[in-house]
């Protein structure tokens, strides 16, 4: 299993030797990333979404840019908020301004974060990577697609059916008209096919 905290902190000594302050925020993701109403978008989602990336870290320019992007991008999270990414981003940049970490960095990784908002493909090949690896899960066996689509709608449980399954055909039903949904060649090559399958599997029961 992968040791998440480790590698946080690992990447947190970078820029500060403050232990109290890195291990302070490791506490804070772990608890915003375990609170009650997660069923996805939790610690197993990030862990998943370095596996994924490890894959082609060779290819990332910046891979620690990437890695607070992974970490951060969903640490606020109400699935009735249309607002979670700029809230992620902004709670980002107070951290990793306190850890020390260059404006410039800090810039690129609220960019990336934001940009898991809409997934539309980026000018930037990391941020790429990152959405990528994001929406992995739509590639994957058809077994762990439903398991994702049943924890995505326990997320949504405030809505009822009526309201919640057009918009989930609405968001499926966009991901199909994409060209394509994966923006790099590796992943597209690995998920594209079978995420578009599952994705055509989950309309049907909607």
């Amino acid at each position: 299993m992968m040791d998440l905290q480790e590698n946080f902190i690992q990447l947190c000594l970078t820029f500060s030797k403050d232990q109290s302050l890195i291990n302070h925020f490791w506490q804070e993701l772990e608890i915003n990333y375990s609170e009650k109403g997660r069923h996805y978008h939790d610690l197993l989602h990030l862990e998943n979404m370095f596996r994924e990336l490890d894959s082609v870290k060779e290819r990332i320019e910046n891979f620690t840019a990437v890695s607070f992007a992974v970490f951060y991008h969903d640490v606020i999270y109400n699935a009735s908020s249309k607002s979670n990414e700029e809230k992620s981003a902004s709670y980002a940049e107070s951290r990793l301004q306190k850890l020390g970490l260059p404006q410039d960095l800090i810039s690129k990784i609220t960019t990336q974060i934001i940009a898991t908002k809409t997934h539309r493909k980026a000018e930037d090949t990391d941020t790429n990577y990152l959405l990528d690896a994001d929406l992995s899960i739509l590639g994957k066996d058809l077994d762990a697609y439903l398991d994702y689509s049943h924890k995505i709608r326990k997320e949504y449980s405030i809505y009822p059916d009526l309201l919640y399954k057009p918009g989930r055909k609405k968001v499926l039903k966009h991901f199909l008209e994409l060209e394509s949904l994966f923006k790099t060649d590796e992943f597209r090559e690995k998920y594209e096919l079978n995420a578009k399958k599952n994705i055509a599997e989950e309309l049907k029961i909607l």
